[in-house]
């Protein structure tokens, strides 16, 4: 019954999230529908382009805010300005006459460039830029020496303009939809679900048995899975929250986003679910009847906290409240942690750190701590001028590139969609300018989706038509149940997005549409013409990218080994070492978030030919990488409270050897699966190394026996660690003669667990990885023996040799 009643939750939620959305859309493009079809001549002949004004609102209202649409307004106008405005002096110098196929896909490609090119340019913007340039000079070519080079540019802009207008009025009838509204709704939800989780973290910690505890586990999953999804959605709206701030000042309470706030509460919570996957049996060791009150009290006072947590004001629960909660600390410092009470003692620490809610990688706080604490000497700035230059120049090849080939694949779409048919040309280049992506997308899939909603829209267009063919003035209508049916295909796994954006736009362009000949002939044009222009893209990507993205899954796998090899490094108590462990792992993130993107697109690649892509392994590899960047952030955050207690007499040569060792554990695997993950073929390899007659370095083949000396040492550091950090605990306690600080210990206790726990984890999480790349170069040489390390060794072997021939 209860499992009833959460799928009928769940489905009205799902129903009113695409509902919504939908009606917006119909409302603005009703708004186009009346005005282009019923309003007067005069409005009528200045808006001559109704079809881009039904592309303007889908571009614009998508899943918009009232926020939104208003910087939807001024993108608008700075596209016409980029793009309807040269395109009247380039008309009137070339003159309508004299265009052909040819020089109209030349000046559109050139135009297309110069929109593509700057790095800021908002994407709404580009595409009504590039849509308006695709207008403006294939319809100049069909009318030819009829166009009045002002005037048709100017009828362009009008269309557009009556388009945005549209999306504003649809978002303020009936009442405004406004982004600070959706944030609050949200961030009440995301309140609602932080504290929930807490709740049942807790309980699950201080479970009598294994039954109770999974069962609470596994109740707290689905608010796992929702709780980072409102996160996200909270943190999309910032931007929008700030275009509403201005005309609405009565929002000014609730103009800040609370994103970077949350985040300080999802991260904690992710470690505190980590700890209780690793934590058996219960109950738990540690919990005793002081520290269970002790702990029942911290999570009350916690939930407390973040459920008084709203847009305009911090958690306002009172001090004393939290330093009753905080008693249980003072129960920690006479603990001698054992291995299996480092799980429950991080979780301690996670909680501690919601207390304080100071997990946020880089802070207001941290980054101007990190400020002005920065010294950098001349060599390293001059290292550091020469990165940045580099990068600039590879940003600039890369925003060529990618300008370059929006510009040709348009042109060529224009030029071929022109030679088919003249007066369809534009619905070739059309799609092709609207669909600009940001990023890398998955080719075939993207295209695939766009040709089929395409298709479907259009079909259902004509089917439209004829079933109101005697009532061509209501006909509009028959859109309604559409808009809803395309909100759900963009929801979907199938269509997503691009989809259900051409499922919109190809039925609207049917049933709102005057004077373009029988909706069956018109309908077949589109499709075909739709297809010239998506071949195109298809094959500029392959000419000018022909790197297939499972490749690049493998280059962005080793480079991502690397940065966490270099992260791994930089843990140490050292303090000068603290920024760069923030910045190498805001540089870990990045390179793991990559990796997933490729991983993404490589599981929508098509085969073709080459090998499948073993997704399954990858995806493995995935989950182990973002544990381990999950370990190093809290391992950090550990080490920053450690160094915050040192002084010059704490000596942490100790801990720094115990530390060295583990260093050594994961730094030798992740070296190891950085070569080993650039591979492509081990016969290949073991061919070149049989040709150049190299032997294997004694010293690098040691690393082959890392699996039989890692199960037998890793006991042994643990231990080390163990006990050099209760001796250290108590050195730093009692260093200054204050004996009674309890408080002080605990907190020390639970720091250094946490610690030794992040470093066992990424050690264990190492393996996991380790079977995952075996699987994956085992999939790749089915018939060859896979000993990771011994293939290391060669790449090894081989790279020197080619490096020692090139000096």
């Amino acid at each position: 019954m209860a499992t009833s009643n959460f799928e009928s939750i769940r489905a009205r939620a799902v129903w009113r999230t695409c509902l919504a959305p939908a009606f917006r859309t119909a409302l603005a493009c009703s708004i186009v529908g009346v005005a282009t079809l019923f309003g007067p001549e005069c409005f009528k002949t200045q808006v001559a382009f109704p079809a881009f004004s039904y592309v303007t609102v889908i571009l614009v209202v998508t899943n918009a805010t009232l926020g939104d649409t208003l910087r939807s307004c001024w993108l608008a106008i700075y596209a016409t300005i980029e793009g309807v405005c040269p395109a009247i002096l380039s008309l009137w110098l070339i003159g309508p006459a004299r265009l052909t196929a040819s020089t109209t896909a030349t000046a559109v490609a050139l135009s297309a460039f110069v929109v593509v090119l700057p790095e800021n340019t908002h994407l709404i913007a580009k595409r009504i830029a590039l849509g308006q340039l695709v207008i403006v000079y294939v319809i100049a070519y069909i009318n030819g020496g009829q166009t009045k080079p002002v005037m048709h540019p100017v009828h362009v802009a009008a269309s557009t303009a009556v388009g945005v207008v549209a999306c504003v009025l649809a978002l303020l009838l009936p009442y405004p939809n406004l982004a600070c509204c959706e944030v609050k709704e949200k961030s009440r939800l995301f309140v609602e679900n932080a504290a929930e989780r807490i709740n049942l973290f807790v309980k699950a910690f201080s479970a009598e048995d294994n039954t109770s505890a999974l069962a609470l586990i596994s109740q707290a999953k689905s608010l796992v899975i929702n709780g980072p999804k409102l996160l996200q959605a909270i943190k999309s709206k910032q931007e929008s929250m700030k275009w509403e701030r201005f005309p609405f000042k009565f929002l000014r309470p609730y103009g800040e986003n609370p994103g970077e706030k949350f985040q300080e509460i999802q991260a904690p919570l992710r470690g505190m679910e980590i700890a209780l996957e690793n934590s058996s049996p219960f109950p738990v060791s540690i919990l005793n009847t002081e520290l269970k009150d002790g702990l029942e009290k911290l999570g009350d006072h916690i939930s407390k906290q973040i459920k008084n947590m709203s847009l305009d004001e911090s958690a306002t629960v009172p001090e004393s409240n939290a330093h009753d909660a905080e008693k249980f600390l003072q129960t920690l410092q006479t603990l001698q942690p054992t291995k299996k009470d480092l799980p429950s003692l991080f979780f301690l620490f996670c909680l501690k750190l919601l207390l304080n809610k100071q997990i946020s990688p880089l802070s207001a706080k941290q980054e101007e701590y990190i400020g002005s604490n920065k010294q950098i000497d001349h060599h390293q700035e001059g290292f550091m001028r020469k990165l940045w230059n580099k990068l600039a120049i590879t940003i600039n090849s890369r925003r060529f590139m990618a300008a370059f080939k929006c510009s040709l694949s348009l042109g060529l779409s224009i030029l071929l969609g022109s030679i088919y048919s003249k007066e369809n040309g534009f619905w070739a280049g059309l799609p092709v300018a609207i669909s600009l992506a940001a990023t890398r997308e998955a080719t075939f899939k993207v295209a695939n989706v766009k040709a089929q909603g395409t298709v479907l829209g259009t079909v259902y267009g004509v089917l439209g038509c004829f079933v109101f063919e005697r009532f061509v003035q209501i006909r509009f209508l028959s859109l309604l149940p559409w808009f809803i049916v395309s909100s759900f295909l963009s929801r979907s796994r199938m269509y997503g997005q691009a989809g259900g954006i051409s499922a919109v736009i190809g039925a609207v362009l049917i049933l709102g549409r005057q004077g373009f000949g029988p909706p069956s002939e018109f309908g077949i044009a589109r499709i075909t013409e739709t297809f010239i222009g998506l071949s195109c893209s298809i094959m500029v990507e392959i000419l000018f990218n022909p790197t297939r993205a499972s490749t690049l899954v493998k280059i962005q796998l080793s480079n991502t080994f690397k940065t966490l090899h270099q992260c791994i490094d930089s843990i140490t108590f050292s303090s000068s070492n603290k920024n760069n462990l923030e910045e190498i792992h805001k540089n870990l993130k990045f390179h793991v978030n990559e990796l997933g993107k490729f991983i993404a697109e490589a599981e929508a690649e098509p085969n073709f030919w080459f090998l499948p892509f073993s997704s399954g392994c990858y995806g493995k590899v995935m989950e182990s990488l973002s544990k381990m960047m999950d370990y190093v952030l809290f391992g950090s955050q550990a080490l920053r409270f450690l160094q915050q207690h040192s002084t010059s007499s704490v000596d942490w040569n100790n801990l720094d050897n115990d530390l060295m060792l583990y260093k050594d554990l994961i730094g030798t695997s992740t070296k190891c699966y950085a070569e080993v993950s650039l591979v492509k073929s081990l016969a290949i390899l073991d061919k070149e190394f049989e040709k150049k007659k190299l032997p294997i370095d004694l010293e690098l083949g040691k690393s082959s026996s890392y699996n039989i000396r890692a199960s037998s040492s890793e006991e042994g550091i643990l231990n080390s660690y163990l006990q050099h950090s209760n001796e250290l605990a108590d050195f730093i306690v009692n260093v200054d003669g204050n004996k009674s600080d309890e408080k002080l210990k605990g907190q020390l206790v639970l720091s250094l667990s946490a610690l030794g726990f992040c470093m066992e984890s990424l050690v264990k999480e190492t393996k996991e990885t380790e079977k995952a790349i075996k699987e994956i170069v085992q999939w790749e040489n089915p018939s060859c023996h896979v000993n990771l390390y011994d293939i290391a060794c060669k790449v090894r072997a081989l790279a020197n040799t080619e490096t020692n021939l090139n000096e």
